[in-house]
Parts: C-alpha cells; structure tokens; sequence
C-alpha cells in the first residue's frame, strides 16, 4: 500500500516516492512535466523500492545507468528499528559513508526500503527506433562495440539471437528476419538523433548487416519494444509444458562476442535449448534456458552449463550476474567474484543485521 508520489521536484529532476510505486505509475504521474524515470527493467509494474534493493537496470541503462545511478536517496527501517535517511536531495555529497549505495543492491539483506529520492532526466525531443538484423552475433556485437567506444548517444541497445528471433515471431506476430538482431533506440534532438541513427547504419553494414530499418512513430516503437520485453513469456508459450529459466552473465564489452561465442558452443554441445537476448550496450546478455522440471537429468545438466557460464563471465573479469542478482541461486559464485571482500560483506551484514531477520539465507553464502 506504500503507493504514493510524495513530491516532483522538477526543477531539481527528481521525485520522492514510497517504496511500492511502480515505475509505470511513476512516469504516467510524471506526463505533464517534460520529465520521465528511466530506469526500465521491462517489468511495468515492478516496485521502485524492490528495483533499488535487486539494483535493477534493464534496456535504458546504456545511457541513462542503473538503479545504482538513479536513486540519489533512501528511507529505511533498520534492523533496531530506526528509521534512517540516508542522504539529502543535492546531487551530490562528500559526508560521511555512502550508504545509500550500500542499501541499493543489498537485497533486502541489510534494512527495509520504505521511501526513495530518484533521479528524473527530460523526455528527449526526438525518438528513432531501428531493427538491424546481422549475419553473425559476432557483427552485431562488433558493431555495438564500435558504438560505444564513439560515444554514440544511444539509450537502448539489445541483442536477441536467431532463435529468440523465430519465438518473438509466433508470439508477437511479427515477421523479422530469423537472424541474430539488433533492436536500438537514439535519444536526442532531431538532427542529433538522426545522424546517430546514420553513424549507426554504417558501423552496422560494415559489420554484416542484412538491412537496417528505423521508425519515428510512437506505435511502431512500443510494438517494438514490446516484443523485446515479452522474449520471456513467447519462450514459455513456445514451449508450453516447459519452465524457461532466466539467468544473465555481464562482462566487458571488449569480451561480448567472445563470451557469447563461447556461450552459444557450449549451449549446443550439452544439446539444450536456451534463446538469448542481451542488454550488449553494457556487456550484459541473458539466457532463458528450456528445461523440463521433472526430468532430472536435464535439470542436473542443467545446473552445470549454468556453473561454466558464471566460470566463464568470471574469467573473462565479469560477474556471474548483471542485474538478476544473487537470492540462493548465486550464492555458490560468490568466493570466486569477490574472494576476501566477501568477509567484509559479512561483517557488515552483522553489524547491521546481528540477529539475521532481513532475508535470512539469502545473498550471502554460509561462511
């Protein structure tokens, strides 16, 4: 019920709101105001509270950062029940530790969330979508690759593979070439955006691509953006019978195409099924691994390939998770990322968390 828009502060760009406003009514609340909440994590009704407690991030945080970046303040109940604040409005602070930064991504390990102080950006002038399909995911990644290092301004870049392709068709009914894609938004003024969309269109022909398309209409966007964001649910319905089970590696971009390279031969070795899409802007890729539940087999072959994909993000200096997070799943992983500073997570979670009532079990392995 903590569903209220406390404050707009608009010409501050920020807002502050209770813990259990979603990002959706966030934005229809901010319509009028020439300003919107970026982060976009392709769940409308996600809760703003669990998106800074699971550091969310998603298809805009190439341009516009995470949760991490967007939450400039939090209110929180602690575990000897104070209510802390832990920063003012300004923008920026050298005082005293950074805890809102400790709390976000903590997963509710650490204190409960109940009001947050978030970064709004101005709605851009103008908004090019394009599809750019490739011959290879190496040329797509490549191209993306290019991008980033020239600083192109763009606010979403997604990959979605060939076979993630062919499920977004039956599901949204779309007729797109069954071939490793890019899905790109540009944000800017009007003759910015378009030459961003011009840059683009050449970095992606000399990398491979089939065609390049783009679009200025809103309903063709949303249409879109919305296949991307259904990839989950046209996977299950793909499959019926089936659990599709989501899991996301990130690494550098420089290790993209290898990783995924990598990734895709192991997938085919161990003969399973697991359609792929990526936020690639940021290094960051997901798998929605088909498997049938009551077979156990499966589910134990399962288990490793998801073993070699946090190995293999971890020796290319990535992490085992972009944005899914830890809960039970990772636990086992974290010795290998983060070595002794996970002592000092643990010390942290004691002092503040002494009898261990926030989200028990979760996030940190047993010493």
């Amino acid at each position: 019920n903590m569903s209220k828009t406390l404050a707009v502060n608009v010409s501050d760009l920020d807002a502050v709101v209770e813990a259990g406003v979603t990002r959706k009514a966030l934005n229809d609340h901010l319509r009028d105001t020439g300003l919107f909440f970026s982060v976009d994590p392709g769940a409308d009704y996600a809760s703003l509270g669990g998106m800074a407690s699971t550091r969310a991030s998603g298809t805009t945080a190439v341009r516009y950062g995470t949760m991490r970046e967007n939450v400039l303040s939090l209110k929180a109940v602690m575990a000897d029940g104070a209510v802390i604040q832990t920063q003012r409005r300004a923008r920026k602070s050298a005082s005293g530790y950074d805890l809102p930064r400790l709390l976000v991504g903590a997963e509710g390990t650490l204190g409960i969330i109940t009001e947050l102080t978030v970064r709004l950006h101005g709605v851009p002038e103008t908004i090019l979508s394009a599809v750019c399909p490739f011959q290879s995911i190496e040329g797509a990644t490549n191209a993306v690759i290019q991008a980033i290092q020239l600083g192109l301004g763009v606010a979403r870049i997604e990959l979605v593979d060939a076979l993630q392709i062919k499920v977004c068709n039956a599901y949204s009914k779309l007729g797109l070439e069954e071939a490793p894609t890019l899905f790109l938004e540009f944000h800017g003024s009007k003759d910015g955006a378009r030459e961003q969309v011009a840059t683009f269109e050449e970095i992606a022909r000399g990398e491979g691509a089939i065609r390049f398309d783009w679009a200025d209409k809103e309903e063709d966007r949303k249409r879109l953006w919305k296949a991307r964001h259904d990839a989950y649910w046209a996977v299950r319905a793909f499959w019926p019978g089936k659990e599709a089970l989501a899991t996301d590696v990130c690494v550098p971009i420089s290790r993209l195409a290898e990783c995924i390279a990598e990734t895709d031969r192991d997938v085919q070795a161990t003969g399973l099924t697991a359609p792929l899409v990526g936020h690639v802007g940021d290094g960051n890729f997901h798998l929605s691994v088909v498997l049938d539940l009551k077979n156990e087999s499966e589910k134990v072959t399962v288990e490793a390939f998801l073993g070699r994909l946090a190995d293999r993000a971890l020796r290319m200096d990535g992490t085992c998770t972009g944005e899914h997070g830890v809960g039970q799943g990772k636990m086992k992983y974290l010795e290998a990322e983060h070595g002794p500073a996970l002592a000092a997570m643990r010390a942290v979670k004691a002092a503040l968390d002494p009898l261990d009532i926030f989200n028990p079990g979760k996030m940190l392995p047993p010493a």
